[in-house]
């Protein structure tokens, strides 16, 4: 192994973590607490970041960790109060490394196997390494091992940090629970959420309905620092990518031309969606509860539009007599519903099912992305739509499943469902009620689970949090967010530190299922070598499209 340099250039012209350079021992520590390591006096403690990965060679183990922390620590005490003249170089070179030295703080998370190549994989760590045990920067095969390669079938997400090394998910179990991804706004929560899509997509194992709420996942989406661009889902993997949309004038507009444009009547809305828009509308529990009355009154496909009718005939006082419900609180339901009637995508009536349509999709192995156009930022009919449609979604799955169970046909395919502002579905006032607080209770025993999707973290049910298997956490700023992204994970207090020391772009700490173990990512770039890797896969075309599919969108655009 070799020797480091001196504190004036990096190791071996690297920074550490390339090769498995020596950084120091381990002078104290705990299980809890994880161990502190002092620096030798060739490592610079500069070179050496939060999020590193390290090995660590003890008496009878070799331990895999992480760097949670970076300090200065020094033999004399007096050193504190008496500092050093800061223009005396030579001294200052003397006592670097013996009277003054630098120290890390490793979380070991693995032991790993004594044999390189043997089949026995690494195993959570129950222990700690001895005093004086030697501790070096993780080696591209140490991460290899620990991680797996694309080569197993795993997908290339980024690199760890100050390495090249390709750091892969194991994307079957990614997608066998929930999968969550936080992050403040601006910190690329949509960047990272389209390339997850994207080794889904590769994958072939689940389906994904993508509620797509800024239209920035089907056709192409924005990438606002660099302003230009980016291909979005459909122009990378073709045919296997139908388009939704509720305002097909939007979607051509953008050049985009959508497989599908949806209709929904008011026959479709049920009360069940009234309850959950009742903190989005401003309505009080009284008049969101009235919704159920009317029900009862004018039957299940009529309630809405007969309350409606008996709105404009100015008849609402002698209904809610009828109802023996609170006038007031009925004329307010009255006023908050006719709001959603200036959707265009809203009609009187329709025997249109745009649940069984999207289903019709999914069963052929396609992923679905809904286009909400111009209405992405009207919070009221993002969950009014996503809501209403993935019931009825749900309870064709959960009926296919039951009928599997008694030999009575073949499971439903796996299906993700990816939405946004996941605060306003799962909060603890309305996740009880929504059909994503089941789902994400159900741990996919119907074959359903969610990607959700939130900057605010801090605002979804500590139960729900706790069911998301793979967690990708970009800069949090606030403590209540940090706290409910770490809730109920080992090692969250030094975890703590490696979050709060993220960049604002393209890092994210990413844990659970999906991994081994904890680690900070830098994720790889959404671009021209992500889709030449795709088009290299497809034979020359990208991800599938075929030559004609190809002209027949050419066409389309140009007509």
């Amino acid at each position: 192994m070799t020797q480091p340099v001196s504190n004036d250039g990096p190791l071996n012209g690297r920074m550490p973590g390339g090769d498995g350079q020596p950084l120091g021992m381990v002078i104290e520590g705990s299980v809890t607490d994880g161990v502190e390591v002092r620096l030798d006096s060739g490592a610079s403690v500069e070179r050496v970041k939060v999020g590193t990965f390290v090995t660590i060679q003890g008496a009878e183990n070799r331990f895999f960790g992480v760097v949670t922390n970076v300090g200065l620590g020094s033999t004399d005490p007096r050193l504190k109060y008496t500092p050093l003249p800061d223009n005396d170089s030579f001294v200052t070179r003397v006592l670097q490394g013996t009277v003054a030295f630098g120290t890390v703080s490793v979380l070991p998370q693995l032991t790993m196997p004594e044999v390189f190549g043997s089949a026995e994989p690494p195993a959570a760590a129950k222990s700690i390494p001895s005093h004086f045990s030697r501790v070096s920067a993780a080696s591209q095969r140490d991460v290899e091992l620990v991680f797996g390669s694309e080569e197993d079938g795993n997908f290339w997400i980024g690199n760890p940090l100050d390495m090249e090394t390709k750091l892969c998910l194991d994307l079957n179990e990614l997608v066998k629970r929930s999968i969550g991804v936080f992050g403040k706004s601006g910190t690329g929560k949509t960047f990272l959420t389209r390339l997850l899509l994207v080794g889904i997509l590769q994958d072939g194992q689940a389906s994904s309905l993508i509620f797509d709420m800024h239209s920035e996942y089907g056709w192409q989406g924005q990438d606002t620092d660099r302003g230009i661009s980016v291909k979005g889902l459909k122009q990378l993997f073709g045919s296997k990518v139908s388009t939704f949309t509720l305002d097909e004038e939007n979607s051509r507009r953008r050049g985009a031309t959508p497989d599908e444009t949806v209709r929904l009547g008011y026959n479709h809305i049920e009360p069940e969606d009234v309850e959950l828009l009742r903190e989005t509308l401003n309505l009080s529990q009284v008049a969101a509860s009235a919704a159920f009355n009317l029900r009862e009154r004018f039957g299940e496909d009529e309630w809405l539009k007969e309350f409606l009718a008996v709105g404009r005939q100015g008849s609402l006082i002698e209904l809610a007599g009828v109802l023996e419900v609170n006038a007031g609180a009925l004329r307010a339901l009255y006023n908050r519903l006719g709001r959603l009637t200036r959707y265009k995508f809203l009609v009187e009536y329709t025997r249109d099912d745009a649940s069984a349509r999207i289903i019709e999709h999914l069963e052929r192995g396609q992923h679905v992305v809904l286009e909400f156009g111009r209405y992405g930022d009207d919070l009221s009919a993002y969950i009014l739509v996503s809501n209403l449609l993935t019931r009825r979604i749900h309870q064709k799955y959960v009926e296919a499943k039951e009928s599997a169970m008694g030999g009575g046909g073949r499971e439903p395919r796996p299906l993700i469902i990816v939405i946004e502002e996941a605060h306003k579905f799962l909060n603890s006032a309305v996740a009880s009620q929504t059909i994503f607080g089941t789902i994400a209770r159900e741990l996919r025993k119907y074959n359903v689970t969610l990607m959700v999707i939130d900057q605010r973290p801090s605002g979804i049910e500590d139960e729900v949090m706790s069911q998301v298997g793979t967690r990708f956490c970009c800069l949090l700023d606030n403590e209540r967010d940090v706290d409910a992204v770490l809730s109920g994970t080992p090692g969250s207090r030094q975890l703590r530190a490696v979050l709060a020391r993220l960049e604002a772009k393209q890092q994210a700490l990413v844990f659970g299922h999906a991994l081994p173990l904890p680690v900070v990512v830098r994720t790889r770039e959404y671009g021209v070598e992500l889709y030449d890797s795709l088009g290299r896969q497809g034979n020359g075309t990208q991800s599938g499209v075929t030559a004609v599919e190809q002209l027949e969108r050419e066409l389309n655009e140009l007509f």
